[in-house]
């Protein structure tokens, strides 16, 4: 379909741009696909295996108290919550930018690389609704993966280690309520964050067919700007990255709680995905689509 052809010329009586492509049959029409199906339930699986992972202990902790993280490592047997936040902690890195990057990049650039995404036009679905459902997916799944890794280390968790207060170094002993509500805001927070990772990958799939180089790019410029603020030489520079506040979430654990850094990573990660998600929708309805 070329770019600037009108979705009602031709349309026969009642048609409705805005009934296209309903956001429940994306939905289910994703949730058949196996990618979601082996996503989603590695989210489940990944706490148990940690969970017998800990079951090996052999006592030699002595890399426990090692690096900023220590802490996690050290209470992550001490009760669900502790639990919980180190399964996030080992995830957040890599697994979850992963995750999110695979239903972001693989929205556009997949029906492009099947040669279905012409005939989604010609039904014609506008442009902007089509790439407004499909991000609008893949953010659903994004968040119910996140949601999925929390709440089913939470409950493994709880039943194998008890519901206990959440304990780190750099806080006080917080009460099960009030750790679970900490929980809940570095979840917030990580959703946030995740959201450049999503809009990179939105991006990268509106522009190439092949949706294994949009997850994959969206993934190798995350780990680019990870590498980039470690070198101090840049200064200032670094808050720029998107991923200078990505552990700014560490705030949230301490007594009392520390939010400056949280409000600068929420701010710098909504301003980078909305210019990506801008620059994706400007790009999709300006090409012309002939896959």
């Amino acid at each position: 379909m070329m770019a600037g052809t009108s979705p009602t010329a031709g349309a026969a009586a009642g048609y409705r741009p805005s009934a296209t492509l309903p956001f429940g049959a994306e939905f289910r029409r994703q949730a058949s696909r196996r990618r979601t199906q082996l996503a989603l339930g590695f989210m489940v699986l990944l706490p148990l295996i940690i969970l017998i992972a800990f079951q090996f202990d052999t006592g030699d902790d002595d890399d426990n108290g090692r690096g900023e993280f220590g802490s996690l490592v050290e209470f992550a047997t001490s009760g669900g919550l502790n639990f919980t936040l180190f399964t996030i902690f080992v995830s957040a890195s890599f697994l979850l930018v992963v995750v999110v990057a695979l239903f972001c990049g693989d929205t556009v650039a997949s029906e492009a690389s099947w040669g279905s995404l012409r005939y989604l036009l010609a039904i014609p679905v506008p442009r902007a609704r089509l790439l407004t459902v499909k991000l609008l997916v893949a953010l659903v799944y994004s968040g119910l993966a996140l949601l999925l890794l929390a709440g089913t280390a939470l409950l493994i968790g709880t039943l194998r280690y008890g519901w206990e207060p959440l304990r780190s170094t750099v806080a006080a002993q917080l009460e099960p309520g009030e750790g679970l509500l900490r929980l809940l805001g570095v979840l917030g927070y990580l959703a946030v964050v995740l959201l450049v990772v999503a809009g990179l990958a939105f991006l990268l799939s509106v522009v190439t067919d092949a949706a294994l180089g949009a997850v994959g790019g969206a993934v190798l410029l995350w780990i680019l700007s990870s590498i980039l603020d470690q070198i101090t030489a840049l200064g200032a520079l670094r808050a720029f990255l998107p991923t200078h506040y990505s552990t700014a979430w560490l705030g949230l654990l301490s007594t009392p709680v520390q939010t400056d850094d949280v409000v600068r990573g929420a701010i710098s990660a909504i301003s980078y995905a909305t210019l990506f998600w801008g620059l994706a929708f400007w790009r999709f309805t300006r090409k012309d689509v002939t896959s």
